[in-house]
């Protein structure tokens, strides 16, 4: 029988984009630009969220938001009405950004007069949780109809996350959705993670999430 070497890639890719992520983190920092990645699964609302953070921040900070697809400029074109930046990403079939790409996407986008940059990640709980950006904080939203067990699934993106919004909440009544149960799993995995729930549709919920974040940029930029 031949013989052959079998070689473990996966651990010097990842070791090479944390690298390339704490590289982008300090430049992010001197240039004062607060990068936050958010992620979730297709169909949860991060084009809504992202709509209704604006809204609520864009009097203050100066905002960015680069939009990664597989294909189409659909949701980079909805959140050009809000009056941020923005760009389009396609990254060609691949279902994640690594810290390379977000470089890429945010020299696209310029950050010399950007406060707050947002990623909004592909839809994926997967591929997403396993590649570190070079962002300041992860956050995620984990929809009410995708169920209170998501945690249970996807237990790596629970745990990288700083935040989860817990988004369409004005419809849990017609669901089987247990909103302390889901917040207890989560804390299970990720005791420091925030949980804010919030309807992002009809704008309820949202004060203490930009709250938050507008927290954290003015921490990152002090």
């Amino acid at each position: 029988m031949d013989q052959y070497r079998v070689l473990e890639i996966k651990e010097s890719v990842f070791e090479s984009n944390d690298r390339e992520a704490e590289k982008l983190r300090a430049e992010l920092k001197r240039e004062k630009t607060f990068l936050l990645n958010l992620m979730s699964s297709p169909g949860s609302g991060k084009t809504t969220t992202l709509m209704a953070t604006i809204a609520a921040l864009k009097d203050e900070l100066r905002i960015g938001v680069m939009e990664a697809d597989i294909d189409s400029d659909v949701d980079a074109a909805t959140i050009s009405t809000s009056g941020a930046k923005v760009i389009q990403l396609h990254t060609g079939g691949m279902c994640h950004l690594d810290a390379g790409m977000t470089r890429q996407g945010l020299e696209g986008l310029g950050t010399e007069n950007v406060d707050l940059a947002i990623l909004e990640n592909i839809g994926n709980l997967v591929c997403p949780a396993e590649f570190d950006t070079g962002a300041v904080k992860n956050a995620m939203i984990l929809s009410v109809p995708e169920g209170d067990d998501k945690p249970l699934k996807y237990p790596l993106m629970f745990s990288i996350c700083d935040v989860l919004l817990v988004n369409k909440i004005d419809v849990a009544p017609y669901f089987n959705f247990d909103l302390d149960l889901c917040i207890e799993r989560v804390h299970k995995l990720n005791p420091d993670m925030k949980v804010f729930p919030i309807s992002a549709l009809k704008r309820e919920g949202l004060e203490p999430w930009t709250d938050w974040l507008r927290e954290q940029v003015k921490a990152w930029q002090a």
